[in-house]
């Protein structure tokens, strides 16, 4: 599977990497194609359910109704209407509709599960979802009315219905008619074929795509966190000491490991932080515990990347096709649309992000309170307090961000309702379970803002004290810089917001990531 200027798809091979570059890509993404081994699966397995409707043979969602209507057998001149009648009937969805981005990934995702050949769509249908993304017709699609089992059927009928000429669709930055949207493209309307309609819209690619998403999210804003605590420490006069390599061999968590090893090399080199002090022996636990806490949040997020890495390739629909080396087809029933597996590994991450905005709020309750900081620093980080308020106000807002996570944490995947009078009778919640992940990512990108901006502050100060040679550390060094580049420091009182909009891009972007890194090479 290439990563250049095409992908081919073959349902095996798709990686994080490609869903990235196809979700922010566009325009100019990657090409995306279906790869000529996957090609002749995916043809095989249709002609196999066009033989199965010839021999009059029963089959789930193929020559019966879906749901609780799975004993209604339905006549082969009413076979294609039926596939045309779930996606009408399923795309209820509701609210504000997802990001292009993420409507790219859904796309992305989809057409790779109907790629490895088990789910009896024709190659031209398949054809046709690649056409509407590599020529960026984006289905309207509401963010919410998704189970997550039996797969994400509402929005993944939304997704479907421009193949039929119908719905909603985005083109060139213009909401319209989904049959305009693909007229203009130059991409003929479809008639589904047996089995296609279920197809399309039995399967996890909207849990899918929000945990890929996401987790590559978690991954930037946890390193960034890193950099965040440690420009804290320097603020505060803290000390490395506790990042000691000897003392994290004796508790092997790998993460907590690779976490203090890359706070000691953000530290490199720093004239902010203190060595063996007899008097301050040891720094508070949001200083001290940083590869402890942070460590954690990162083995949530390796476990989510796992996760989702497997659902990337796998075959989510219902029922399955299975043709043999002889020309034998059976059709199989079960439940791999159930999104257990991914609504856990999101909950997992949701709580674990929470907690690293937890910390970093009370690391910047810290850099603001001076009886806290032992008055290493002014409080509020402002050289003129009463008549300036500095920092008081940007703490309170962390706090507000910090418990409306605290709410959010909650576990989607404990709750289930059942459905399809009872038959469809427990459910993962899998895509709420992702919205609330990503209400909490976005938190915790403004928490982080708040506290680069306040330990920024605070170094001023300590420069100020030290001499302006004084000098962070090799790390925190780049993020300081970057950070001085876009806000300045703020001697008296002023409408902070902007900054803290600049602040949240910086690292919402990966600016500041990236800044450190190039700083670390």
């Amino acid at each position: 599977m290439s990563t250049d200027a095409i992908i081919l798809l073959d349902g095996e091979g798709l990686t994080f990497e490609q869903v990235l570059a196809v979700a922010y890509g566009h325009p100019g993404a990657p090409r995306v194609e279906l790869a000529a081994e996957a090609r002749r699966r995916v043809a095989r397995a249709a002609e196999a359910v066009q033989r199965l409707l010839a021999r009059g043979e029963v089959a789930y969602g193929i020559t019966t109704g879906f749901g609780a209507f799975k004993d209604r057998l339905i006549a082969p001149e009413q076979v294609e209407r039926l596939q045309h009648n779930i996606l009408v009937s399923h795309a209820v969805g509701v609210g504000e509709p997802f990001d292009t981005p993420t409507t790219r990934a859904i796309m992305l995702i989809r057409a790779n599960t109907l790629a490895r050949g088990h789910s009896g769509v024709r190659p031209e249908t398949l054809d046709g979802l690649l056409g509407m993304l590599n020529a960026g017709v984006h289905p309207i699609i509401p963010r919410k009315g998704s189970l997550g089992a039996s797969g994400d059927l509402a929005p993944l009928a939304h997704m479907a219905l421009p193949l039929i000429g119908l719905g909603e669709a985005e083109l060139g930055g213009e909401r319209m008619a989904g049959a305009a949207a693909m007229e203009l493209a130059g991409l003929p309307p479809l008639q589904l074929a047996a089995k296609e309609g279920l197809a399309l819209t039995n399967g996890t690619a909207v849990m899918c795509a929000l945990g890929v998403l996401e987790t590559a999210r978690a991954e930037r804003l946890s390193q960034t966190a890193d950099i965040a605590g440690c420009l804290s420490l320097e603020a505060l006069h803290g000390t490395p000491l506790a990042f000691d390599p000897r003392i994290h061999a004796l508790r092997p968590f790998p993460r907590q490991q690779e976490c203090a090893a890359y706070l000691r090399a953000l530290l490199a080199g720093s004239e902010l932080t203190r060595g063996h002090d007899p008097s301050n022996v040891q720094d508070a636990y949001t200083l001290r515990c940083i590869p402890q806490v942070h460590g954690a949040v990162r083995d949530a997020i390796a476990y989510a990347r796992w996760a989702f890495a497997i659902e990337l390739n796998a075959v989510t629909d219902n029922p399955l096709i299975f043709v043999g080396d002889d020309g034998e087809v059976e059709v199989l029933s079960g439940g791999n649309f159930h999104g257990e597996p991914l609504a856990v590994a999101m909950d997992y991450l949701g709580l674990a992000v929470a907690d690293l905005g937890n910390i970093a709020e009370r690391r910047l309750m810290r850099l603001t309170d001076e009886a806290s900081n032992t008055h290493t620093l002014p409080a509020f980080l402002t050289p003129a307090g009463g008549l300036n308020s500095g920092f008081m106000l940007a703490q309170y807002t962390a706090a507000a961000l910090v418990t409306e996570n605290k709410v959010l944490a909650h576990p989607a995947s404990v709750d289930s309702i059942p459905t399809s009078a009872n038959v469809e009778d427990h459910v993962s919640m899998g895509v709420t379970a992702g919205l609330k992940l990503r209400a909490i990512l976005d938190n915790v990108e403004r928490i982080l803002a708040l506290e680069l901006m306040a330990a920024a502050q605070g170094v001023d100060f300590r420069r100020q004290a030290l001499g302006q040679s004084c000098r962070p550390g090799r790390g925190t060094g780049a993020a300081y810089t970057l950070l001085r580049r876009h806000i300045p420091f703020i001697a008296e009182d002023t409408v902070m917001y902007p900054h803290i909009e600049t602040a949240r891009r910086l690292v919402a972007d990966g600016s500041i990531l990236a800044a450190v890194q190039a700083a670390l090479a």
